[in-house]
């Protein structure tokens, strides 16, 4: 909106009005509400100090004993400057004082967070919103809680939103206010009304939250309430979005005018999603209300995008997202009546700005509104409901231990120097110009030898139309090719007049995806020769090159990702995020071993003496058999065969059968980006008879292995025999299996471990090496956590991989099946089920996710490797139990641990003895140059892939000194 000079006046003068509001209504001196400012002053001015405070509210209401709070006052705030604190610390040492500090700290956090939640129930929040009401404030209520897991906590949300709505239309405070606005108002959150918001699956979304959505509309429409949806991180914008316009065009509500949904103002493309709204409400012909908030995700959206190399969707400076609402309040007036602006924000410019502006639209008092939070602002809300503008709170209700993220968010909000309270704010009135929308496509990272910075391929942001779109192209040009016939490559031949064996799909194994030849043990011959005669010139060529050549090849995976994602849908069984890990992590090798091979390829110059001139260098070995897995049938077979081509070495790729087409797409691959035929060939074949050929041939020098152990030992022993005219001895490097722990401790955010202990065990099926088939649970978290666990599992989506909602696909096919199935129906004999998720009624191989209780520690449930969706849960006393129940395994794959008590930490990471240990988050989805990975004792030997050594072992290092000295003279060094 253009505004003249008096209309930016009047913001100016408006702001300055609102500013002196403020600090109107300060706390009395000594008073807990003044104790409370202490802290939020010392949190803001000291950063360290702030992160201890945040995590410790945080975690307190999961700590069950007076002992556990004095433990964690002691490591949280040991050393702390700030003297009370520090006091409170020394005094957590001392068990007399444990009990009396317990309680005084128990008493001050339920205290912080009164300030900011009205009460447990709805009952007892009905006083502070009387209290409202009598100053001539409505309200909103929000019900605290945001995540569910399951589908029984999903109904269990739906019916204490029920309650709530019955609960405040039988107050007697439910008049009518100005512009027939009802009183009964409710905010409500997707994210606790359907457990598995799948960002690529939002059509499944939006109809299965319907089914709880309906219930609490019709409610309100019974009782003249009005409900708001509340948005939550950019990754599920879109999910709320098609919820919220599907069930308003409903015909049953598509009249309905009391429905209202929230856009945030940091978002860079927040104008646009108002745009659409306008479109709805035009559409509908009914108006929609609009709450534009700041948004209260920044940090998170800034982190998560920046660890996923996607473009931050925020903006990262406070004026620009101050400029974002003064937009969005343009586009909002424009969209008068049609929208209906509600402006939640307790800045005083933005304030001003928008009560300025809706003035020049000709809009009245009635015709807009402001919202602020509870225990927030209220001098400023006082002041602008005294001015007659109609006032909202947003009142959150709810216990403190589901309500701590949101207390969390706002204790971030109060101690934060960009808080409008803490920084100077933007008067101007001046749009700055509107931000694009980030693109799924990202620029190829630079090639570079510096193995500390390099970029991963970012995952496809599924939460993007134009990526799902794709995708699901992706899938339907993959379908159009099912049947065709895949040759051997051997050199320069194309071999096709082979045995074929077919390729099938596992939901449905009549259909066959592909029928590829099947090598014989004379192949392995003729490609083991072509490969010794040309290795040679590979060798010698410069490592830059070979890392060029790779990079182009990390190019062209990305550019074919979709193709390829969907090709391990079909063949593998993969689902779409799984999938595209798969391609994102085979480039990420591309990239990073060649970087590796750049480092390694210079001279080290060894001693420093004079007359003597000595190098330390690595060469390439010879050739190699990439013998590769199928769970990761893109990922596996590129690293290993990366590491072997980057060290300047020839590589021969033996595929599984059950997923042979990829690899043969991966070798195309790479012959396109320039790795010449003699140097990688493709060989797929039977196991016994092509993967045994490759192991016992004399002409090969390394043996790249990732399968199980049983397989794994019998190579590593035949690789061991020399056989006549053998040159080398056989490196053997293998990556076999886990048995892989996860402990819960008893203070763990089980929202957060829950949720990773799904994901671990039971994506992809649990068809990983890395997956969690053990949880050991800590203490008093047992009861809570197996009975979220339970609800969790059963309410998992199994479904084929190609529809985006599915979580667990069936296993790989009918032998994986019926080997899995009968370590469960073996588990009931001595193990509790203690649930069963379920599975379609179709010809796929699906295998029911299935979780135990009560394992016997010698039992077959807790020490074999199963590969499938099966859990074995056990219970410790004490966290050092805990370790030694999951250090009890022949494997040293994968751990995890969930805990927020940084002695259990530093313990762990000293004695829980893993290749790779992952704490506060799933076990599973390395990423390479940041996670490497592989394991010790009978889970592999070798450098760990996607490591920083990885590429060396498949060189051979050598030494050369030269004695530089004639005559009794040498040059000077």
């Amino acid at each position: 909106m253009k505004l003249n000079t008096q209309a930016v006046e009047s913001i100016r003068e408006l702001e300055a009005h609102l500013r002196d509001a403020v600090d109107s209504h300060p706390p009395l001196a000594l008073t807990p509400a003044w104790f409370q400012e202490r802290l939020l002053d010392w949190a803001t001015t000291d950063p360290d100090f702030r992160v201890k405070l945040l995590r410790f509210v945080d975690v307190l209401p999961t700590l069950r004993s007076t002992r556990a709070v004095a433990d964690h006052v002691r490591q949280y705030f040991r050393g702390t400057d700030t003297a009370m604190v520090g006091t409170a610390s020394d005094v957590a040492s001392t068990p007399l004082f444990r009990p009396i500090l317990s309680q005084v700290v128990r008493q001050g956090v339920l205290s912080m967070a009164g300030r900011f939640i009205a009460g447990a129930t709805p009952g007892e929040a009905i006083p502070a919103l009387r209290d409202l009401a009598s100053d001539g404030v409505a309200y909103t209520v929000d019900l605290l809680g945001e995540r569910t897991l399951s589908d029984a906590e999903a109904d269990a949300y739906k019916e204490r939103y029920l309650d709530l709505v019955a609960t405040l239309a039988t107050d007697g405070n439910n008049d009518e206010v100005a512009a027939g606005i009802p009183r009964v108002n409710v905010s409500i959150k997707l994210s606790a009304l359907c457990h598995h918001l799948e960002p690529a699956a939002p059509e499944w979304v939006s109809r299965t939250a319907a089914t709880r959505l309906r219930e609490i509309l019709r409610a309100a429409i019974r009782h003249g309430a009005f409900v708001n949806f509340d948005m939550e991180q950019y990754t599920y914008r879109e999910l709320v979005m098609k919820s919220f316009s599907d069930l308003l065009r409903e015909p049953e509500f598509a009249t309905y005018p009391h429905a209202g949904i929230v856009v945030q103002a940091y978002l860079r493309d927040a104008t646009d999603q108002i745009a659409e709204l306008h479109a709805l409400a035009k559409q509908r012909g009914t108006p929609v209300t609009i709450r534009l908030v700041k948004g209260a995700y920044w940090d998170e959206e800034r982190i998560v995008a920046e660890q996923n190399g996607w473009p931050v969707p925020v903006w990262l400076d406070k004026d620009q997202t101050d400029e974002s609402f003064d937009r969005c309040t343009d586009a909002l007036l424009a969209a008068w009546p049609h929208l209906r602006p509600a402006f939640g924000t307790h800045n005083p410019h933005s304030i001003a700005q928008a009560i300025v502006k809706s003035r020049e639209a000709g809009l009245t008092n009635d015709d807009i509104e402001f919202q602020m939070l509870f225990g927030m602002a209220e001098g400023l809300r006082t002041l602008v409901a005294e001015d007659g503008w109609r006032t909202r709170v947003y009142v959150p209700v709810g216990e403190v231990i589901p309500g701590m993220a949101y207390l969390v968010r706002r204790l971030l909000e109060n101690t934060s120097n960009e808080a409008w309270f803490n920084a100077a704010s933007s008067s101007t009135g001046v749009s700055g110009s509107d931000g694009a929308r980030p693109v799924q496509d990202s620029p190829a990272p630079a090639l570079t030898d510096n193995l500390d910075s390099i970029q991963n391929s970012p995952p496809t942001a599924f939460f993007y139309p134009e990526a799902r779109d794709r995708m699901i192209a992706a899938l339907e040009e993959r379908r159009g090719r099912f049947g065709e016939s895949y040759p051997l490559l051997i050199g320069e031949d194309e071999v096709h007049d082979r045995p074929e064996a077919s390729v099938t799909y596992t939901v449905d194994p009549s259909t066959t995806v592909a029928v590829v030849a099947q090598a014989t043990r004379d192949d392995v011959d003729t490609a083991v020769n072509i490969a010794r005669a040309a290795y040679p010139a590979w060798r010698e060529t410069p490592a830059d090159q070979r890392a060029h050549i790779l990079a182009r090849a990390a190019e062209l995976v990305e550019e074919r990702r979709f193709d390829l994602a969907a090709l391990m849908v079909f063949e593998s069984g993969k689902p779409w995020h799984e999938a595209d890990g798969d391609v994102t992590e085979a480039a990420d090798y591309l990239r990073y071993y060649g970087a590796q091979a750049v480092a390694l390829e210079t001279p080290r110059i060894m001693g420093d003496v004079p007359g003597e001139h000595s190098e330390y260098s690595y060469s390439g070995r010879g050739v190699a058999a990439i013998i590769a897995p199928w769970n990761f049938p893109l990922a596996i077979i590129g690293g290993m065969s990366a590491g072997a081509l980057a060290g300047g070495n020839a590589a021969i790729l033996k595929p599984a059968g059950q997923s042979p087409i990829i690899a043969y797409e991966l070798v195309r691959i790479l012959r396109e980006a320039g790795v010449p035929p003699g140097i990688v060939q493709y060989l797929p074949g039977p196991g016994g008879e092509v993967g045994q050929a490759l192991v016992e041939h004399p002409g090969v020098d390394i043996i790249a292995f990732t399968g199980s152990s049983a397989v794994g030992v019998g190579m590593i022993e035949a690789a061991a025999r020399t056989a006549p005219g053998q040159a080398n001895v056989k490196r053997v490097i293998a990556e076999m299996g886990g048995k892989n722990a996860i402990i819960v401790d008893d203070d763990a955010d089980l929202d957060q471990a829950i949720d990773g202990v799904v994901r671990s065990a039971f994506g992809y099926a649990g068809q990983k090496c890395s997956a969690c088939s053990r949880l050991i649970i800590v203490g008093s978290a047992y009861d809570e956590a197996t009975a979220r666990l339970r609800d969790s599992v059963e309410s998992l989506v199994v479904g084929p991989p190609h529809q985006p909602q599915s979580f667990v696909p069936p296993v790989i096919d009918a032998k994986a099946r019926e080997k899995i199935q009968g370590y469960i129906d073996g588990a009931r004999e001595y193990a509790t089920l203690l649930a069963q998720g379920d599975a379609p009624d179709s010809p796929g191989n699906y295998v029911r996710p299935t979780v135990f209780t009560d394992v016997p520690q010698a039992s077959p449930l807790a020490r074999e490797e199963i590969f499938g969706p099966v859990l074995a849960v056990f219970h410790a006393e004490t966290f050092e139990e805990a370790l030694n129940i999951a250090a009890d395994s022949a494997f040293a794959l994968t751990g995890g641990v969930y805990s927020r008590n940084p002695r259990h930490i530093d313990l762990a990471r000293r004695e829980f003895r893993t290749g790779s240990l992952y704490i506060n988050r799933p076990i599973t989805g390395a990423i390479p140059a940041r996670q490497p990975f592989g394991g010790s004792k009978m889970s592999g030997i070798g450098e760990k892939a996607g490591g920083p050594d990885y590429v060396r072992q498949f060189m051979d290092p050598r030494t050369v000194t030269e004695n530089t000295v004639r005559r009794g003279f040498a040059p000077e060094e």
